[in-house]
């Protein structure tokens, strides 16, 4: 006697029942990664201060790692600019020199003053809208020393992202990591943050105008001034 055939609704739930392929699972962040991170964070918190030796033995000790993960970390901070390796001598928080701060200042008012012209000349009334939020929050925070300089640096960020070229933001991202090195911030010398301010009020009113020109030359403005009071010029 022949089989019989399989029953069509047995066999379908049987291809639906069947198990799927397990997906293998996202690799974590390497461990000199989060190490990078923790430094980073202990160099801009002033936990580790410019121009203090690393002591690999001591960090080590303290995060319960071997030398490995911390030496690839160094590395990655080295190459950030916010740690100095000596020949013989080991690892530094790098120590900003006047010429540096300067320097630094100067690639920040030229990328940003070009990220400047280009947003007022391409971006969507929405997004303009959205800088003069920013800039709102800034003088409603004014008192707020913390909370004045996470906006400040949002707004710099946002008119980056919007501006769309994201070399150029990479380039600045890592430009103000270093200034955070600045034992000097410009912000902190007395008036500066109504200096500041006032300089935003400008900026705004010229992209929202979408006047590219003045844009670029308000932004340009505005990190000479800030080179100005970091330098105690």
């Amino acid at each position: 006697m022949a089989e019989s055939a399989p029953d069509t609704a047995s066999a379908a739930a049987a291809v639906v029942a069947a198990p799927r392929p397990v997906a293998a699972p996202l690799a974590q962040r390497p461990l000199y990664q989060e190490v990078a991170e923790r430094l980073r964070e202990q160099i801009f918190n002033r936990e580790l201060e410019p121009g203090s030796w690393i002591d690999e033995q001591k960090l080590t000790a303290a995060l319960g790692i071997s030398r490995t993960p911390l030496r690839e970390a160094l590395k990655v901070l080295a190459v950030e600019g916010l740690v100095t390796m000596k020949l013989r001598r080991g690892a530094y928080v790098t120590e900003m020199s006047r010429d540096d701060v300067s320097q630094v200042y100067h690639l920040l008012g030229v990328l940003e003053s070009d990220a400047a012209a280009d947003v007022a000349r391409r971006a969507s009334d929405a997004e303009l809208a959205e800088l003069g939020k920013l800039h709102e929050q800034l003088e409603a925070q004014v008192q707020q020393r913390d909370a004045f300089f996470a906006t400040n640096e949002e707004f710099h960020a946002r008119l980056l992202q919007i501006s769309g070229n994201r070399w150029r933001s990479q380039i600045v991202v890592d430009l103000r990591k270093v200034m955070k090195l600045n034992r000097h911030h410009s912000l902190f010398r007395q008036g500066r943050v109504e200096e500041s301010l006032a300089e935003h009020r400008a900026l705004v009113r010229a992209l929202q105008a979408r006047d590219a020109e003045k844009a670029q030359a308000l932004m340009r403005q505005h990190f000479d001034n800030g080179l100005a009071a970091a330098s105690g010029g």
